[in-house]
Formats: structure tokens, C-alpha cells, sequence
């Protein structure tokens, strides 16, 4: 059956349908690590191990990459529409890098801006509904300038605590020299946006459409780019 479905993933591998491959993949890879388990002789053991390797980094070695590009005044392009094909239940851990999740202050009495925090507390709510188990986030940003910064730690430890009250653990750590943004899981996909969470633009106003619906709401032009890794925590 591992081998089977390492066939089929192949075959989907060559089709470039590379997340349905990926799944393959890891479902055979999985089976055949149940069959090493099984296995008593040692010859056999080490030829599964090595064919296990090979269908590993086949597919693993760079080879994935996939580019979105997101328009100006785009919709449809909320987190979850974003995020969804890479949240399965495998993911329990999340990196996220991001130099600004910092407060910005209302832009006007009518117009308001939603905050780098607000943006990072709605993909925290996203990744809270599931479909994913996720027990960690690890946020490294930068410290906000001047008095804002106060108001940011404060606002960041009180997203904390509330995703405590989930079963979910806040770690954020701080940078004065961070520039790259990119989202990690440790199922192996990494997301970099070029704007980084924050490329939705201000709602016309409190009562217009897309001010709740970020499907709705109106995107500055920005470039994905998905990769799947070896290592999803930089050393």
C-alpha cells in the first residue's frame, strides 16, 4: 500500500499537482516507516530507509514553489482563503516573522485603519477555528517606536493571554534587526508575503462592505510566494 501511494504521488508529482503529491507522499512514506517498524531483518530495514529517503527529498529538494499575485483592489483573498490548503491537522506549530505587528493609530474619525496587531489577532482566530490543532505560536517582530511601543506589548500580551484561554502558547520575541516576513508551519510549507499580513486596504468607512468580510475587503498589490521546507525553524 506505501508503495502504491508514493506511485500515485509520483504521478501527481508529474502532473504538477504538487500539493495533492505532497499528500501522497507523506501518506506513503508513512506506511512504509510502519513496515521498517515491522521489519526484524536489518538488510531490509536499511533498503527501506533509503528508498524512504529518496522519496523524501525527490519531492522535498526545492523542488515546490508556488506564486500568487495578488492585485491592486483584489478581494477574495481573506486568511482562511489564503491559508486554507495548509492548514490540516497536521499543523501544531507556527512560526511567524514580521518586523511590523505594531499599533497604528486611527487614521481619522471615519476612516479607520486595521492595526498590523488587529491583522495579527485575526490570523490568530483563524488558526484557533481549526481545521489545524495548533498548541504554538512563535511571533518575532520589532519594537514600535517611541510611546507606541508600550500600547504594542501591552496589546501583544493581552492577545496572549487570551489565546492561553484556547490552549494555545504565545511566544514573541523582539528584533531590532529583522526585515524578512514570512510564515512558517512545521508541517514543512513556508508563506512569504511580500507586505506581510498587512496588505488589506482601509475600509471606506465603519459601514462599508468588507469592513467584517475581509474577503470583500479591497488588497494592496502584493506577491505570495509558498514553499515547502526541509526545516521550518531556522537555525
Amino acid at each position: 500500500a506505501g508503495a502504491e501511494t508514493v506511485r500515485r504521488a509520483v504521478e501527481l508529482d508529474a502532473a504538477s499537482r504538487f500539493q495533492e503529491s505532497l499528500v501522497c507522499y507523506q501518506e506513503g512514506i508513512d506506511l512504509l516507516l510502519q513496515v521498517v517498524k515491522a521489519t526484524k531483518d536489518e538488510v531490509k530495514k536499511q533498503h527501506y530507509r533509503q528508498k524512504i529517503s529518496e522519496y523524501f527529498f525527490s519531492f522535498l529538494d526545492g523542488k515546490y514553489h508556488k506564486q500568487i499575485k495578488i492585485d491592486e483592489n483584489a478581494t477574495g483573498f481573506s486568511y482562511e482563503n489564503l491559508f486554507r490548503e495548509y492548514l490540516n491537522e497536521i499543523v501544531t506549530e507556527v512560526w511567524v516573522e514580521d518586523p511590523y505587528i505594531r499599533h497604528v493609530h486611527q487614521a481619522s474619525r471615519y476612516k479607520m485603519k486595521l492595526t498590523d496587531l488587529y491583522n495579527f489577532l485575526r490570523f490568530c482566530e483563524m488558526l484557533v477555528k481549526g481545521p489545524c490543532k495548533v498548541k504554538t505560536i512563535h511571533l518575532l517582530t520589532s519594537y514600535d517606536d517611541g510611546s507606541g511601543k508600550a500600547q504594542q506589548i501591552n496589546s501583544l500580551e493581552e492577545i496572549k493571554q487570551s489565546l492561553r484561554n484556547h490552549g494555545v502558547t504565545l511566544d514573541i520575541s523582539f528584533s531590532s534587526s529583522i526585515h524578512d516576513r514570512e510564515i512558517r508551519f512545521n508541517s514543512g510549507w513556508m508563506i512569504k508575503i511580500g507586505r506581510g499580513l498587512d496588505y488589506f486596504k482601509k475600509p471606506e468607512g465603519r459601514f462599508s462592505i468588507g469592513y467584517c468580510d475581509f474577503d470583500l475587503r479591497p488588497c494592496h498589490e502584493t506577491t505570495v510566494d509558498v514553499f515547502h521546507t526541509k526545516h521550518t525553524k531556522k537555525t
